[in-house]
């Protein structure tokens, strides 16, 4: 796992979009940030990303495929897309505003 903190053109392709839910939310109190991510993303990649887009330490990251529903729309079928979700929790002292946006 590389130890550089600058931020390249690949951590953007890694780390999609905060998910910002009510779950997600209440996670943000006990350190979580939860974010949509790559399907193929690992989590050593989603944890160099996040270290070097938000300049934070992260002690874990959890993973979650998501599968897409399907859904009907004027009686055709559709599916929805699949989606990984990260939930990343951050050491002691640090934190991600995500309302503010990427610095």
């Amino acid at each position: 796992m590389a130890k550089k903190s600058e931020i390249d053109a690949r951590h953007y392709d890694v780390v999609l979009a905060p998910h910002i839910t009510e779950k997600s939310t209440m996670a943000s109190e006990n350190n979580a940030v939860v974010f949509k991510v790559a399907n193929d993303a690992t989590k050593p990649q989603i944890k160099e990303a996040v270290e070097a887009i938000y300049s934070t330490k992260v002690t874990a990251v959890n993973t979650m495929n998501v599968k897409g529903k399907t859904k009907r729309w004027k009686g055709k079928p559709y599916k929805r897309s699949d989606v990984k979700k990260a939930i990343v929790t951050l050491a002691e002292g640090e934190m991600i505003d995500i309302t503010e946006g990427v610095n």
